[in-house]
């Protein structure tokens, strides 16, 4: 794992894309684009899957980046007057303090239907399902990964209890063990025993959230 990757390494497809984030508890909505888009959500908020509401976000399958920045370029001009200050929760390191705007999202939405239908292209009108491919596509690398970072834990208990790369990979393997769980997908076919035992024990993910 990278020191800065909060989950295992999912290799991007190489594609681009113009997403719609919508805060879940406030009417604030992120507009951008991107060749890997899970990396991006996970760099505007380790636990992207609870602070946003994918349910309401939105993905164009763009195709290029060239045709990526010239959607987002549309959206962007189009709402100067609802630009908005990013939630203070957004790292300054995920360069993802722009392009925030209030109160836009029906309309937001309807534009990006109208250049999907224009110009030919996907638009996924939830990011639930997306994320559940996403996921599935991808639950093979959960088992090694998994029962490396509970291994890595457990020397750590008995060897080294104020490691701090420990707090980071237990923060690490409960935030992806959550996402999956959040997004549907089941993990527990996937993990070994002494995973499954771990991530029931509950207290440590109320400490490390």
């Amino acid at each position: 794992m990278d020191d800065d990757a909060p989950y295992p390494r999912f290799a991007s497809r190489g594609k681009a894309y113009v997403y719609v984030l919508p805060c879940r508890d406030e009417d604030l909505l992120k507009v951008g684009f991107s060749r890997d888009p899970f990396t991006r959500f996970s760099t505007l908020h380790r636990r992207f899957f609870d602070f946003f509401d994918l349910e309401r976000g939105l993905l164009l399958d763009a195709e290029r980046v060239v045709d990526a920045r010239r959607i987002e370029r549309r959206l962007i001009e189009a709402f100067p007057e609802q630009r908005a200050m990013a939630p203070l929760v957004v790292p300054v390191s995920a360069a993802g303090h722009t392009e925030w705007y209030r109160g836009v999202h029906a309309d937001v939405a309807a534009l990006l239907e109208d250049i999907a239908r224009t110009d030919g292209l996907n638009l996924s009108r939830s990011l639930v399902p997306w994320l559940q491919g996403y996921l599935e596509a991808r639950a093979d690398l959960l088992h090694d990964w998994s029962a490396r970072i509970v291994d890595a834990l457990d020397w750590a208990t008995h060897n080294a209890p104020d490691d701090r790369d420990a707090t980071r990979l237990r923060r690490a393997l409960i935030d992806t063990l959550d996402m999956y769980v959040a997004a549907g997908v089941g993990v527990e076919s996937r993990l070994p025993r002494h995973v499954i035992d771990w991530y029931a024990n509950g207290e440590h993910r109320r400490l490390f959230r």
